[in-house]
């Protein structure tokens, strides 16, 4: 799958948006694609932390573990996750943008195996598509929630 990129522009201040996308425990509360979070590792966010993430996509549940591989504290965080033979990476980021933030996330998915490098190729472009609508959801979630709290 080739790499994801959105973005949207936010009228609340950066570190109220980072208070929410940071607040991995409240994430099931503020966006609406994700079923349940159970934490598994780190009573505070940073690298290390990790959590099991439930969400149904394509019309299946499906849960996966995900761990911080890198913070700049206030501004970004990338997080990992590995399921079938493939390592999925995405990254959020705030910066200011006047008097609100412009929250961005990128989301790219690298095949581990042969197989499953054919298989990215051949049916990649409807996940895809599909992949950028849920991350647009989300941030679309965060926003109103973060526009709400103000």
């Amino acid at each position: 799958m080739a790499g994801i990129h959105v973005q949207r522009r936010i009228a609340a201040p950066p570190h109220t948006v980072w208070s929410i996308i940071t607040d991995i425990e409240g994430s099931p509360d503020v966006i609406s694609g994700i079923d349940a979070v159970d934490m598994v590792h780190g009573a505070t966010f940073g690298v290390g932390t990790a959590w099991s993430e439930t969400r149904t996509m394509f019309g299946k549940q499906a849960t996966v573990e995900m761990q911080v591989v890198d913070v700049v504290e206030g501004s970004s965080y990338t997080v990992e996750s590995r399921a079938t033979g493939t390592t999925y990476r995405s990254t959020m980021s705030v910066t200011p943008d006047g008097d609100g933030s412009l929250l961005a996330m990128s989301f790219d998915a690298e095949a581990g195996s042969p197989i499953t490098r054919v298989f990215a190729a051949t049916i990649g472009k409807v996940f895809e598509r599909g992949t950028r609508k849920a991350l647009e959801r989300d941030l679309d979630d965060i926003a109103g929630h973060a526009e709400h709290i103000g």
